[in-house]
């Protein structure tokens, strides 16, 4: 039993050097519910079995792609209880996309912004600046 224990269960420590993250997010994911409380030692060291190590790589996965953690547990939910079908999952994944892309247009915008308010700066030692200026903005407007 020992043998199996080894060879199919990891530490935290090496849990998280597998995965590439650190041990707080290991902690924090199981703070929030979204890793189950893992099997313990004799002693108390945690033991992460293979399925806790794969819902972990699917963790840090989603949230790499942008998905937040209530997205991240409703996808587990779904995946825990197998009530999903592909297309409930790609509905899901559209809806964030379509967010991501709202995001990307903005940040679009944002840079359009900055470039454009940089640009009329002359950065000489003027104590002036239009930079300055944009970002106070119009004051009757306020």
């Amino acid at each position: 039993m020992s043998f199996t224990l080894a060879r199919d269960y990891v530490k935290r420590g090496e849990l998280a050097r597998r995965s590439g993250c650190n041990l707080e997010t290991i902690r924090y994911y199981e703070g929030i519910k979204l890793l189950p409380e893992p099997a313990r030692t004799e002693s108390g060291h945690r033991l992460y079995s293979i399925d806790d190590q794969r819902r972990l790589r699917f963790i840090l996965r989603s949230r790499e792609l942008g998905f937040s953690i209530d997205e991240i547990r409703s996808l587990l939910s779904m995946v825990d209880s197998g009530a999903y079908t592909c297309g409930d999952i790609h509905s899901m994944t559209q809806e964030h996309l379509a967010s991501v892309s709202q995001k990307i247009r903005d940040l679009r915008k944002l840079e359009r912004t900055l470039k454009e308010i940089s640009s009329e700066c002359q950065t000489n030692n003027e104590p002036d600046c239009p930079i300055v200026e944009a970002l106070v903005g119009d004051a009757g407007s306020a």
